[in-house]
């Protein structure tokens, strides 16, 4: 009885880190990785991803190009050496280790000194997709600078192609656009926005308010 009631409690014990492992395993969230690539190899690194299933983004944009004396419109990065990865860490990893691909993550300097991995928050990087992800040849590209961009106001583009998209509303190169900045990586200008187009938020950006929950 005593050997049975031991080998049992020992099993449940067991099962219980197990299961637990399984759980924490489980838990583990899909975040948006900033990867940098090296030689202008974005595209191919999102070939590879699209092999393997694994969700990722590389800006782009259609550009008018003159070939043999006729305009054409090319699909083509926006910005070079650049692509964003969602997948777990621990897969990213993996990843890493198994491509002969030239990435690297984008480190960031923390306020304790430490670097590690930037991810970009879920709600940022669906308002970039929701802009660049149209391809529009007119989107406006930019290398913001810390403070860039911080007078202006938070709005909600409420129609048309960006409908749904937050950002900042500024001026940029003469016209009012709904600015997207991506973590001091990226920022992207929507084309001209007509002010009945937007509508002023008030409430707590979404990635703060996570953070402080």
């Amino acid at each position: 009885m005593g050997k049975w009631y031991s080998f049992a409690k020992n099993f449940r014990t067991f099962a219980l880190v197990e299961v637990r492992t399984i759980i924490k395993k489980g838990r583990e969230k899909k975040v948006w990785f900033a990867i940098r690539v090296t030689y202008n190899r974005e595209l191919k690194v999102k070939e590879d991803l699209d092999a393997r299933g694994i969700t990722n983004f590389v800006p782009m944009q259609y550009r008018r190009e003159e070939r043999k004396g006729v305009m054409v419109k090319r699909l083509v990065p926006s910005v070079h050496n650049l692509i964003f990865v969602h997948i777990e860490p621990s897969k990213m990893k993996e990843y890493k280790m198994s491509t002969d691909l030239p990435i690297r993550y984008i480190m960031n300097r923390g306020t304790d000194g430490s670097r590690k991995p930037i991810t970009v928050p879920d709600h940022e990087m669906e308002n970039f997709i929701k802009v660049a992800g149209t391809y529009e040849e007119k989107l406006i590209y930019l290398n913001p600078e810390p403070g860039d961009f911080a007078k202006g106001e938070r709005v909600r583009i409420i129609g048309g192609q960006f409908a749904g998209a937050e950002g900042i509303f500024v001026r940029v190169k003469g016209d009012r656009r709904v600015l997207i900045n991506v973590q001091g990586l990226v920022a992207i200008a929507t084309t001209y926005v007509h002010p009945s187009m937007i509508e002023k938020i008030t409430d707590p950006e979404p990635n703060r308010l996570d953070n402080a929950l």
